[in-house]
């Protein structure tokens, strides 16, 4: 058994046993459940980084598209097409909005867009490149919902990586601390007690021998009493047995003679 800083600090009676035991039942259980957690959110973790290598490629080539389409706009409509579609834009076209998904009781942000109003640009590059402009504008649209889907993951990605580590603390703790301690504290109990009932059990052996060796010595002085009660009952009736005799032999000298 290991020292007493591996051991709870309690009485050993049959009542403080019943509870650690109740605990330590609460702490494998709960070990098992973290345990159980710590593995789904490994497997979402692992999900989730695939995801990330694949996005960040296509993200490479999306946004080279993306910038080799807004030179090729550029270069046909002018540096001036800008500034015409600075002037048509009033409002966002694209927004993004989070919402939350919970994985094995962790909470993942995601973030997703969506298309609110159209943006007055059909008249851009009416003159010339409106090909180019459209091209463009599709280009950058694809290359955002790129950079919000990566958002999203990556997001995700650090708050399971935390919320992995404080499982794993978790179960480390639970493994290596606490339940450890409560076997060793339940072993502590179970000793003492084992050794009570050895101290009784002892004590009940000494108090049956003195017992038996009171019992046998009231025996010896009881059955030496009555020898001696008769003895000398036997002594006394000898005694007046012989006196009889002696008696009838006096009286016998002592009758008078008959006359007839």
């Amino acid at each position: 058994m290991s020292g007493q800083g591996q051991r709870l600090n309690v009485v050993p009676t049959v009542t403080v046993l019943a509870v650690i035991k109740a605990r330590l039942i609460g702490a494998t259980r709960g070990h098992a459940l973290l345990k159980k957690k710590s593995d789904a959110l490994t497997v979402q973790f692992r999900a989730i980084l695939k995801k990330i290598v694949a996005t960040k490629e296509s993200m490479g080539n999306i946004m080279k598209s993306s910038s080799f389409a807004l030179t090729e706009a550029k270069y046909v409509a002018g540096d001036n097409i800008k500034y015409t579609v600075i002037e048509n834009v009033k409002t966002a076209s694209l927004k993004v909005r989070s919402r939350t998904e919970n994985v094995a009781g962790v909470k993942l942000p995601k973030f997703e867009y969506f298309t609110e109003a159209e943006t007055k640009n059909e008249l851009t590059g009416l003159a010339r490149g409106g090909q180019q402009v459209q091209g463009c504008k599709t280009a950058y649209v694809k290359a955002i919902e790129v950079l919000v889907e990566l958002a999203s993951l990556q997001t995700s990605f650090l708050t399971l990586d935390e919320a992995i580590k404080t499982t794993n603390r978790r179960v480390n703790a639970l493994e290596s601390v606490v339940k450890p301690r409560l076997e060793n504290t339940i072993s502590y109990i179970r000793g003492e007690l084992d050794e009570l009932e050895r101290e009784d059990f002892f004590r009940l052996k000494k108090i049956q021998a003195f017992k038996k060796r009171e019992i046998e010595k009231q025996m010896k002085e009881s059955k030496k009493f009555a020898e001696e009660q008769a003895a000398e009952n036997l002594s006394l009736q000898r005694g007046i047995s012989v006196n009889a005799a002696s008696n009838m032999l006096s009286a016998a000298k002592k009758d008078e003679d008959i006359i007839f």
